[in-house]
């Protein structure tokens, strides 16, 4: 029975054929895959956005409470913690808890030779977490001054 010159095509004639379906389905999968794969990058891309943000908000918050210190605080040895451990909830009391960001502070001497030198030191602080395998950091550095801006406190 032929289905193209039929007035009325019988049901057979009506439906998909195996091919036309396999066709249709390996289609669909590969939208899905893309789909799935653009989720997944996106996802991707906004926790580690997440995490360096957080990472701003830890080094900012560490380089504002150096205002909080005198210079001879600064210059005694042990007053400023030199390493520190901040969970991704800044609410948490849990360090095991999602990422944590492993910091160190180093106050050195100004490295200029300059008449001003004495009476200023170098911070840097870093810090370090891992996003999955991949190991990140990030670094703050600022002078401070023996006639800073500390002085405002009476």
């Amino acid at each position: 029975m032929n289905c193209a010159i039929a007035p009325q095509p019988p049901a057979r004639c009506r439906a998909f054929t195996l091919v036309e379906f396999m066709v249709s389905m390996a289609i669909v999968g590969i939208v899905v895959l893309a789909i799935y794969g653009a989720i997944s990058s996106g996802v991707s891309s906004i926790r580690m956005a997440r995490e360096n943000l957080r990472a701003t908000q830890i080094l900012t918050e560490r380089m504002e409470g150096l205002r909080l210190y005198t210079f001879e605080q600064l210059n005694t040895p042990g007053f400023v913690p030199t390493s520190f451990v901040v969970p991704y909830d800044a609410l948490s009391t849990n360090l095991n808890a999602g990422v944590r960001y492993y910091g160190t502070m180093v106050i050195t001497n100004y490295p200029y030779n300059t008449s001003y030198g004495p009476s200023m030191r170098q911070v840097n602080i870093t810090l370090r977490w891992q996003t999955g395998s991949l190991a990140r950091s990030r670094e703050f550095s600022t002078y401070v001054s023996e006639s800073g801006i500390q002085n405002y406190i009476y």
